[in-house]
């Protein structure tokens, strides 16, 4: 979470970026269409507000679902991440948000239909809408607990990641082959002309 001079600034609809009056800066923000350019706002921190995203790709707002899929989607197209914080940003006001894991989901792939290892191509498609090619700029990695639980990621755009569903990533193993990686077999996934190590042969 973001601080400011060490402490926690809870900004409410009584001052700063309450919710109402960031949601008509991303709305004007977004009147151009496409992405917002956040990557070229440096407005000043008004503090943190109080929302999260969960592991699940939910959207919390003062404790409670944000129900609307466009109102999410609008938010999302603001975010912003520096260092391990992430931010609402909008051309005046940059405000801090809570991220249980990663802050989209990716729900669903493709696979071009033509290709397979080396020229295999697969497309995550998100809970906010976004697609993302897997490749050398979008790379998929896998994270492991001390149980060996993976969590699989994608990266979908300026250090902006989506963990990859649990449905997603069993069909990711069903097209997964081994490579040799620094001399060793791991087993993992091809997209883009890269290949994307999940687990090493001896360990399956």
């Amino acid at each position: 979470m973001a601080k400011q001079d060490g402490t926690q600034k809870i900004v409410t609809g009584g001052g700063g970026a309450g919710l109402d009056q960031l949601l008509q800066a991303t709305k004007e923000a977004s009147k151009a269409g496409g992405l917002p350019p956040v990557h070229l706002w440096n407005p000043p921190f008004c503090g943190d507000i109080d929302m999260e995203i969960r592991r699940d790709g939910t959207w919390f707002h003062e404790g409670t679902p944000i129900g609307r899929a466009p109102l999410v989607r609008l938010f999302s197209t603001i975010l912003k991440k520096e260092g391990d914080d992430y931010f609402l940003v909008t051309p005046v006001e940059k405000v801090g948000i809570r991220v249980e894991d990663a802050p989209f989901v990716a729900q669903d792939f493709t696979v071009a239909a033509e290709g397979h290892g080396p020229e295999q191509v697969v497309t995550f498609t998100t809970n906010v809408g976004d697609s993302t090619v897997a490749g050398p700029e979008n790379p998929v990695r896998v994270i492991r607990d001390a149980n060996g639980e993976p969590s699989p990621y994608v990266h979908v755009r300026a250090g902006l990641e989506a963990l990859i569903d649990r449905k997603s990533f069993y069909r990711l193993v069903d097209i997964g082959e081994a490579h040799g990686v620094d001399g060793e077999e791991w087993f993992g996934l091809w997209s883009g002309g890269t290949f994307f190590p999940f687990i090493p042969v001896r360990e399956l």
